[in-house]
C-alpha cells in the first residue's frame, strides 16, 4: 500500500494513501461509459434532425461531440476540484506533491499527456510510469507536479495540531502565534492522554498543570484558567491566528 505526504500550507504533513491502479482504471472506465452513453444520445438527436444541412451537422457534431469528448477529462478536473465523475465514484482525486492547489496549467499538462499516456499507448505508458515513480504519477504527473490519491487522508486532522475553530472565535491570548508547531504538538498530545481535572485524577491534573506552566513561561504570560482550559485555549488561539497570517 503505497502513501505519499503532503505538505501543507499550515505547515503539516497529510498523509494519503496512493489511488491504486485498479482505482484508476475503475475511474477511466465509468468516465468511458458516461462518454459512450452520451455519444449515442447525440447521435440519436442528429439522426432525429437530419433534415439540417450538411454544414449545419457539421457544426454540431463539433460543438456538442467532438469538442466535449475531447476536452471531458479537463473540463471535469478544473470544474470538480480535481475530479471527474469516474473519479467521484471511486472517491479519489487530482492533488499537487507540494500541498497547494493544483491550477488550470496543472490540469492541461495532466490532459495534454493523455495522448501518450492513454491514448497512443493504450494506457500502458501511464501504468508502467504509475509502477515505476512509487508516487501513483503518469507523466502528465510528474509534469504537472501532481499525482491521483484516495479521498480519505491516512492521517487524519484529529492526529494534527488542527483544533475546531467557530467563525466568531476571539483569541485569548495573542502571544500563542509565537509558539511553534512542536510545542503546539506537546499541547494537542496532553490533551488527548489527559481527562478532566478533579482532584482523583491527580496524574492528569499534574500532567496538564506541568505544561500549562511550560507553554505560560514560554509565552510570558500568567493564567487564572485551570490547566486544561488554558491549554485548549491556546489550542485554539494558536489556530486562529496562524490562520490570520
Amino acid at each position: 500500500m503505497m502513501t505519499v505526504k503532503i505538505h501543507t500550507v499550515q505547515n503539516v504533513d497529510i498523509e494519503y494513501e496512493i489511488a491504486n491502479v485498479g482505482d484508476r482504471i475503475l475511474a477511466y472506465l465509468v468516465d468511458a461509459l458516461i462518454l459512450i452513453v452520451y455519444s449515442a444520445a447525440l447521435i440519436f438527436i442528429f439522426f432525429s434532425l437530419n433534415n439540417s444541412g450538411l454544414e449545419l451537422a457539421v457544426l454540431y457534431w463539433l460543438l456538442f461531440y467532438f469538442l466535449p469528448v475531447m476536452l471531458y477529462d479537463l473540463i471535469c478536473e478544473i470544474f470538480l476540484n480535481g475530479q471527474s465523475f469516474g473519479k467521484q465514484v471511486r472517491k479519489i482525486k487530482v492533488v499537487k506533491l507540494d500541498g497547494s492547489q493544483p491550477t488550470v496549467g496543472s490540469y492541461l499538462l495532466r490532459w495534454l499527456f493523455r495522448l501518450i499516456d492513454i491514448s497512443l499507448s493504450y494506457g500502458s505508458v501511464a501504468l508502467l510510469t504509475i509502477l515505476i515513480t512509487g508516487k501513483g504519477q503518469r507523466l502528465g504527473d510528474i509534469a504537472a507536479g501532481t499525482t491521483v490519491v484516495k479521498l480519505k487522508p491516512r492521517t487524519k486532522f484529529g492526529d494534527t495540531i488542527f483544533a475546531k475553530i467557530d467563525e466568531d472565535y476571539s483569541p485569548v491570548f495573542n502571544q500563542a502565534v509565537e509558539l511553534d508547531d512542536k510545542i503546539i504538538a506537546t499541547v494537542k498530545e496532553v490533551l488527548d492522554v489527559t481527562v478532566e481535572e478533579d482532584r482523583h485524577n491527580v496524574i492528569s491534573l499534574n500532567l496538564a498543570q506541568k505544561t500549562k506552566q511550560a507553554v505560560e513561561n514560554k509565552m510570558g504570560v500568567q493564567s487564572d484558567l485551570p490547566s486544561r482550559t488554558f491549554l485548549q485555549t491556546v489550542l485554539k488561539d494558536y489556530n486562529y491566528l496562524k490562520g490570520k497570517l
